[in-house]
């Protein structure tokens, strides 16, 4: 993209009128934050249970006294060698504000299907401090559609992002792409990244969910999936306002701990 050079004056003008677009998305953001926080809730009455650091625990003794639970799903399946390379990303974001929700009434906590003792060596080696629970052998991820089967890719009867995957994406032997942050490569680099096939990788999915309990009853209040976790993803909202931007034409980034640290 080539910019022009331009006096200060001219470009006050430009970052002027860019200014107003700006309040105005921020306006409609807020409205949106509101019909979230709008939706009718749906009453959880089935009894899922997690793999904790503490032991096992049910779904409301995740919320650990608070009033609010949020959950990432992150990308750890039980085939996996490591956990996929984009959750990590994200998780290297929230690692870090946990502590400041804890203390605003809302609990936070990562779910996977990979067995705790997995999920535990993974995050040690990752540095992070967030709670992280397994739902090995619960029906949660599927209940949130966050996990396949076989027999469902098999079948085309994968349902993500409150859609149906498209048929193009089924009636073949390639694996589906991950909308959020898809790029060409995507699939098949995050996969071997985590040391697994595109297939098995893609029976994980990416999402979050809220919950609130009131009275002992907990209820699911909201969920987002793909794209919808791109204003979750930090880096992204630093490279929308770096001068060029996502600038990528492949899957360009890696664990933390992998980059060369020449």
């Amino acid at each position: 993209m080539q910019h022009q050079v331009v006096s200060r004056d001219e470009w006050l003008a430009a970052r002027v009128a860019l200014l107003k677009e700006e309040k105005d998305l921020t306006r409609r953001s807020d409205a949106l934050a509101r019909r979230r926080q709008e939706l009718p809730w749906v009453r959880i009455d089935k009894e899922y249970r997690f793999e904790t650091a503490e032991g096992n625990a049910s779904l409301s003794d995740l919320f650990r006294g608070r009033s609010q639970l949020l959950v990432y799903h992150f990308m750890l399946g039980p085939d996996y060698k490591a956990g996929c390379p984009s959750c990590s990303a994200i998780a290297d974001g929230f690692n870090g504000f946990v502590v400041h929700l804890e203390n605003h009434d809302v609990a936070f906590s990562a779910v996977s299907r990979a067995p705790l003792a997995k999920l535990q060596a993974y995050k040690q080696r990752m540095g992070w401090t967030f709670p992280w629970v397994s739902s090995f052998g619960s029906d949660f991820n599927y209940d949130f559609n966050v996990s396949f089967t076989e027999q469902q890719q098999r079948d085309g009867t994968v349902e993500y992002n409150y859609r149906r995957e498209p048929a193009s994406q089924r009636s073949g032997g390639e694996a589906p792409e991950i909308p959020s942050r898809s790029t060409p490569d995507g699939p098949a680099t995050a996969a071997a990244m985590s040391g697994t096939d595109a297939a098995t990788f893609t029976r994980e999915r990416p999402g979050m969910s809220a919950f609130v309990v009131e009275d002992g009853v907990v209820y699911h209040t909201y969920s987002a999936y793909a794209r919808g976790l791109d204003g979750l993803w930090g880096m992204y909202q630093w490279l929308d306002r770096a001068p060029k931007g996502r600038n990528e034409e492949g899957m360009w980034w890696r664990r933390h701990d992998e980059y060369d640290k020449g």
